[in-house]
């Protein structure tokens, strides 16, 4: 039996890793795809203390070796469902494990177009983060996907550094709030292209133009980078019937807590304002030390 696992092995479950280890906490770490998550796609980081720029595939990699040097073990593995108990079960598609304490840190992963051609040019020119990519076009011509709150903030921050901006929305208006739209219309280097749909991600290595249909017309714009903004999926469909959730499928939690006792959540997963790495390892040292005085007190398992 463990005393803490951790489903997750992205930066805020590899941080709660390192935390609950050096306790001297028996950790495994459950990851079903990739060491580091999100971020492991992303081609230059500079926005995380410590490094003035660093890729996000070499960044998972030097955390992932801080968690083994630390003491925890971690494990490729698909978790399907949890069983709450006096102690917890942590059900796989292969094995099953017990522990006396559990960190949900499955992240949330940005929603996607589905063309062919996007996933050739993720990293190389489609972004999905303005915090941690929009420095990268200042003085360049970039759109962005959406027309949402998030969207409108999106071209809103690009429009203060690039030339031109972009906004594809699909609907006939935008989703936003009033107020959002009466700012992003004072913003004179913003175009709005409503009923439009991408088609096609064009370029040779890097991205330079997008195919896009407005009702029944194809266009071509020239751009530097693209910016998609329709919102997020988060990783919890295994225990959607087992904790409480938001109707956007994020798991309620204030300050890592969840309802269930001993079961503690970190990361993109949970209800949250900004999500971002720095606050995912956040969450992560959090949900740790929680977890660590939940282990320590409750001595009768």
């Amino acid at each position: 039996m463990y005393d803490i696992i951790i489903i997750g092995g992205g930066p805020a479950g590899m941080t709660a890793a390192i935390y609950t280890a050096r306790a001297g906490l028996k950790t495994l770490v459950l990851e079903k795809e990739s060491i580091g998550g999100q971020i492991s796609t992303t081609t230059l980081v500079e926005n995380y203390p410590g490094f003035i720029k660093i890729s996000g595939g070499e960044l998972s990699m030097n955390m992932y070796d801080q968690v083994l040097k630390s003491g925890a073990e971690f494990e490729f593995d698909t978790v399907t469902k949890i069983v709450d108990g006096k102690t917890k079960k942590v059900i796989t598609q292969d094995k099953e494990y017990e522990s006396k304490a559990i960190i949900v840190a499955t992240g949330a992963k940005y929603r996607q177009l589905g063309t062919d051609s996007e996933k050739k040019y993720i990293g190389k020119g489609i972004h999905f983060c303005t915090s941690c990519d929009a420095a990268f076009y200042k003085d360049k011509t970039v759109a962005v996907i959406g027309g949402g709150n998030s969207a409108v903030a999106s071209a809103l921050t690009l429009a203060d550094l690039a030339n031109k901006v972009y906004l594809i929305q699909l609907l006939e208006n935008l989703t936003c709030e009033y107020d959002s739209v009466k700012k992003i219309k004072t913003k004179k280097n913003i175009e709005i292209i409503c009923n439009a749909s991408v088609e096609e991600f064009l370029g040779n290595e890097n991205l330079e133009a997008i195919k896009i249909k407005v009702k029944n017309d194809t266009r071509i714009i020239e751009v530097d980078g693209v910016f998609e903004s329709i919102g997020m999926i988060p990783d919890t469909k295994f225990i959607v019937d087992f904790i409480d959730i938001d109707e956007a499928e994020y798991i309620v939690s204030d300050d890592c807590y969840t309802e269930r006792k001993g079961i503690f959540v970190a990361g993109d997963c949970r209800t949250k304002e900004v999500r971002q790495l720095t606050t995912a390892t956040n969450d992560g040292t959090i949900a740790a030390t929680l977890a660590i005085n939940y282990v320590k007190k409750c001595v009768d398992f």
